[in-house]
């Protein structure tokens, strides 16, 4: 990977909805679900990816604004068993109700992709991803699990009135901040990321993935190899049918 990091400028966009379930994906294998207060790096970035994206870049989200209270709510599941369809158990789910976020973010390209190196246009995907935003994203958005829709709306980034605009700094503990994929790392190690999370103003700055304190290996993945070059016509290709697809 190459050292110097190429960034496009910042783009924001604002997410909603009536319900929301951010969890630690390692610990959502049992039936009960707890949300956690504040959305996690790596579920935004999942909105982001739903709003638009390439294998060309790899999306990097700079900050979060928590624009309403904070309030959660439980409700009782009835799940099927895992080794019996026939009969099931009842778990609670704990959800975010009522959810508002402004979201600061950018793209980076993703320099183990040699076979996209001619799609490394700063201009061409910001415009993009500013145009799929004011469409509300090209596929349907989730908000930490696929029960809770969210909307996505163009905003800019600090404006309105938040409700903890005024409020002291919240600790928040550990909490998930990602993955590190083998794709995007170039190392073939499957890893979860944690940090410490403080609120100020209800706004959370992010860390750099690679500055988090702990990286918990996970399995090992074996990472694609792509040549200089390879397939160039078939991203020339897509990339023509995207420009009419957004026309």
């Amino acid at each position: 990977m190459l050292n110097e990091i190429i960034k496009s400028p910042s783009f924001s966009y604002k997410v909603f909805g009536d319900w929301a379930l951010f969890t630690d994906p390692i610990m959502r294998l049992g039936g009960e679900k707890f949300t956690y207060s504040i959305p996690t790096y790596q579920a935004l970035k999942g909105i982001a990816e739903s709003v638009y994206w390439k294998p060309t870049i790899v999306i990097h989200i700079d900050k979060v604004r928590v624009m309403k209270p904070i309030l959660v709510e439980a409700k009782d599941m009835r799940l099927f068993k895992y080794n019996n369809s026939r009969s099931s158990d009842l778990a609670r789910y704990t959800y975010l109700k009522d959810v508002e976020y402004q979201v600061l973010a950018h793209f980076e390209f993703n320099m183990n992709r040699l076979d996209l190196a001619k799609d490394r246009n700063i201009k061409k995907h910001l415009a993009i991803m500013k145009r799929c935003i004011k469409r509300g994203g090209r596929r349907d958005v989730f908000l930490g699990t696929r029960e809770c829709q969210g909307y996505v709306e163009p905003c800019k980034f600090g404006e309105g009135e938040g409700y903890y605009d005024n409020s002291d700094d919240r600790l928040f503990g550990t909490m998930f901040h990602g993955f590190d994929y083998p794709d995007e790392t170039g190392n073939s190690m499957l890893k979860a990321r944690l940090w410490n999370v403080v609120m100020k103003k209800g706004v959370v700055d992010f860390i750099r993935p690679e500055d988090c304190p702990v990286h918990k290996p996970l399995h090992e993945l074996q990472v694609k190899k792509f040549k200089k070059g390879e397939n160039l016509e078939s991203v020339d290709q897509l990339y023509s049918q995207m420009l009419e697809g957004d026309s």
